[in-house]
């Protein structure tokens, strides 16, 4: 089996990537961003909305993993135009140039951020979602509805995943976890919204790679599920456990932001009955893994710049 991973240079893709190559399945990567985390790949540089390139990489691939997006949300909210561009016209592309190929299926990354809008505290994949109201939701429920349609009209083999908030090595610096993790190894204090009640079910970046690699099952074929973390944690746990891990850090509340999303406890039930996939690193320990990797990046960087430096004094 060979695989194209896009955005395979990114957080989560290069994560499903390192799962693909341990179970021995050949991986294409298809990004603007060349990957640097591993040599034995092939690498396609190309943007989701060259369809012909995206055609042409596609030779002798069976599935695709479509990972490639605009994923911080306060990037689409400056860059809406833009944002649509890559996440909505992106996947179509991705899906026409799949039905012209000889690839039997699509698994596509979603987000459970599509729940945002609905009623209830408690969502599943069968929960009817609600028009979304912020662009970042409207483009990922686009681009499933565009999935679901081209697995009816061309009968494509078509996997929706919606994930949960990630976590864990080579994560982006803006999301929250990094963000209070760099904070506190500067001993600057973090700042929490309100009481910190709003809560996530943060989930390990490598628990939920394992979980694309199991959407290769035949039974995954043209169903939804959610990859979400076990467990509800607050800002405020979150900041708690980083001062705990990182030690000497003080922990400071700011006033509440109006209108700021609580959070739903979303179940990943089915994708534990179908696919035999739950989440298996704790919070803390996937956060203790997380603060071990950014200080080696920490100390290489500095190693490196260090390196440079001497050379100039010769």
């Amino acid at each position: 089996m060979k695989a194209l991973m896009t955005g395979g240079a990114g957080f989560i893709g290069s994560h499903v990537v390192d799962k693909l190559r341990d179970k021995e399945i050949e991986v294409r990567v298809y990004d603007m961003i060349m990957p640097t985390y591993r040599k034995d790949i092939e690498y396609y540089q190309g943007s989701l909305l060259d369809l012909d390139a995206l055609r042409m990489a596609l030779d002798g691939i069976d599935v695709i993993f479509h990972l490639g997006a605009i994923a911080d949300v306060k990037d689409v909210y400056e860059e809406p135009h833009y944002s649509e561009a890559i996440n909505v016209r992106g996947t179509i592309n991705v899906l026409e140039a799949a039905r012209r190929s000889e690839a039997k299926k699509v698994i596509y990354a979603s987000t459970t951020w599509v729940y945002s809008d609905c009623s209830g505290d408690i969502v599943d994949e069968t929960t009817p979602l609600s028009p979304p109201s912020h662009l970042y939701t409207a483009t990922k429920l686009a681009s499933e509805y565009y999935c679901l349609a081209y697995s009816k009209l061309y009968d494509l083999g078509i996997t929706i995943l919606r994930y949960g908030i990630p976590y864990g090595p080579r994560a982006r610096p803006g999301a929250v976890i990094p963000a209070f993790v760099t904070k506190a190894l500067r001993g600057e204090p973090l700042t929490i919204a309100g009481e910190g009640s709003q809560f996530r079910q943060f989930i390990y970046v490598e628990d939920l790679a394992e979980g694309n690699v199991l959407a290769l099952k035949s039974i995954a074929k043209n169903k939804i599920y959610n990859l979400d973390g076990k467990d509800k944690i607050t800002i405020k746990q979150v900041a708690e456990t980083v001062q705990k891990l990182v030690g000497g850090v003080k922990i400071e509340s700011v006033p509440a932001r109006p209108g700021d999303f609580s959070g739903k406890e979303i179940s990943s039930e089915l994708a534990k009955k179908e696919l035999g996939w739950e989440p298996k690193v704790s919070f803390e320990e996937g956060l203790r893994r997380y603060i071990e990797w950014h200080k080696k990046e920490e100390e290489e960087r500095e190693s490196k710049w260090a390196q440079i430096d001497e050379s100039l004094k010769s």
